[in-house]
């Protein structure tokens, strides 16, 4: 009976760790922006598509997350933030866990492709890849500007989810990927500063360890600052009403609170603070985005 309970328990652990390899809390935040796309986008998708469509954007986001896990497995094990995960703890072999991923990438597109449409599949396949060839094996380890850059991977779910309804591509779309493409430096930046040692140990050339930790407050506060009235940009083309107005500026004023006093202070302290509220702060520009369109009709 024990023995029994134990294999239960081993087969829970291992379900679990390849969930792990999906990066499921970066994942979320993909689901919920291409599920916002979507929402937004005109015209009507079959409830049903559009489950699909969500699911097969997080599949996708998770395959190149462990595709980016197996690469950079080594570097994980050096860093104490990313040692516990399931490839540098040895609970998952670095084979099994790129075959998992590659079937995983494969079958969003294939899927989307053949359920949604050959737009959103496309579009699919370039985030994946440039995640992975782009930012994982190229700027990841050669540049300071890797999450500037690589930041575009992370930008493409709303446009993936717009195209899954439409089959087509729009400025509102794009203005989305705008903000979520400058909202991504300030973000990662204020947990680059709090690990900034660990970076350097493993050889990473985040922007603190390259240019240091005034010049990265500096461009922290300027992309903050641009990327304020950007979000009021949906207002202005007619995408959005008032209350999203409203609502964006009163979040952008806390983020560029938040920077600034980033900007001002002696020592890494305030960063997680900047970190945990950059991630409420774009959740709820989308959230607006959807409230705003509901009360619209």
């Amino acid at each position: 009976m024990e023995l029994a309970v134990g294999n239960v328990q081993a087969i829970n652990a291992s379900v679990k760790d390849y969930f792990l390899l999906l990066k499921p809390r970066v994942m979320s935040l993909v689901v919920f922006t291409g599920m916002v796309g979507m929402y937004v986008a005109p015209g009507h998708v079959h409830p049903f598509i559009a489950i699909i469509a969500t699911l097969l954007i997080a599949l996708g986001s998770g395959a190149a997350g462990a595709i980016n896990m197996w690469y950079e497995r080594d570097i994980d094990a050096g860093m104490r933030r990313t040692q516990n995960r399931p490839i540098p703890a040895g609970r998952v072999h670095p084979d099994s866990a790129l075959e998992f991923a590659v079937v995983c990438a494969i079958s969003s597109v294939f899927l989307m492709a053949l359920v949604v449409n050959y737009l959103s599949a496309a579009l699919l396949l370039f985030a994946i890849l440039f995640y992975v060839f782009v930012y994982t094996i190229w700027l990841k380890q050669s540049t300071p500007l890797n999450i500037v850059i690589g930041g575009a991977a992370g930008a493409m779910p709303p446009v993936i989810g717009w195209a899954a309804v439409t089959n087509s591509l729009a400025l509102e779309p794009l203005i989305l990927f705008a903000i979520i493409f400058m909202w991504t430096p300030p973000h990662f930046w204020a947990l680059a500063l709090v690990r900034s040692e660990e970076y350097d140990k493993v050889g990473i050339p985040m922007m603190p360890s390259v240019a240091g930790r005034r010049s990265t407050l500096k461009q922290m506060l300027v992309y903050t600052l641009l990327l304020v009235p950007l979000t009021t940009v949906p207002y202005f083309v007619n995408d959005a009403g008032f209350l999203y107005l409203i609502g964006g500026l009163g979040l952008g004023l806390g983020f560029i609170f938040h920077a600034v006093r980033m900007f001002f202070s002696k020592d890494n302290s305030k960063a997680m603070a900047m970190f945990g509220y950059s991630i409420l702060y774009l959740s709820g520009i989308f959230l607006l985005l959807v409230v705003d369109k509901f009360l619209q009709g």
